[in-house]
């Protein structure tokens, strides 16, 4: 892929934007999360999430203790990726706080071929973002972070407990 292919390339959801350091260090604590996501409506939003956002080759959803809740994946062991990405999740956590910069955002891996990262998404979901193997670390940091965003506004909870919630 050339610069200008790089340059020309149209996303279709809007970027990220980041939050000033300022406003991360006045912000509340996490809101306490709601019922479990339903697997198969989560498994819809992370084939969509997939068509919408250019440069990434598979999503996965696990639970903070390392199980599959939805994968959107091609020939990975869905399995053991969850399990470590908790695993991942953990450490960069504690490898932050070590290092006294903050909260864990993320934790992400370069491969020969490709990179993957795991973002919390919020106190009991992490979010498994892979990509394809001609991304620049880059342009995968960009289609990661807007992965992440489209998730974080879309809706997981139930049927049962959005009708309620509704009502």
């Amino acid at each position: 892929m050339s610069g200008t292919d790089t340059h020309s390339q149209h996303l279709r959801a809007p970027l990220p934007v980041r939050t000033p350091a300022s406003a991360i260090a006045s912000s509340p604590e996490p809101v306490a999360p709601g019922p479990p996501p339903d697997s198969a409506r989560t498994l819809l939003v992370l084939r969509k999430i997939r068509e919408q956002v250019d440069q990434v080759a598979g999503l996965l959803m696990a639970t903070h203790d390392g199980l599959v809740l939805a994968n959107d994946t091609d020939s990975v062991e869905a399995d053991s990726v969850a399990a470590m990405s908790a695993a991942a999740a953990g450490l960069a956590a504690q490898f932050t706080a070590q290092a006294r910069i903050g909260e864990a955002r993320s934790a992400m891996f370069e491969g020969s071929s490709g990179y993957v990262c795991v973002f919390p998404v919020e106190a009991t979901l992490l979010l498994v973002v892979f990509g394809q193997p001609d991304i620049t670390m880059g342009l995968f940091t960009l289609a990661a972070k807007q992965a992440l965003t489209l998730l974080r506004h879309t809706d997981l909870a139930p049927e049962a407990s959005r009708r309620a919630s509704r009502e």
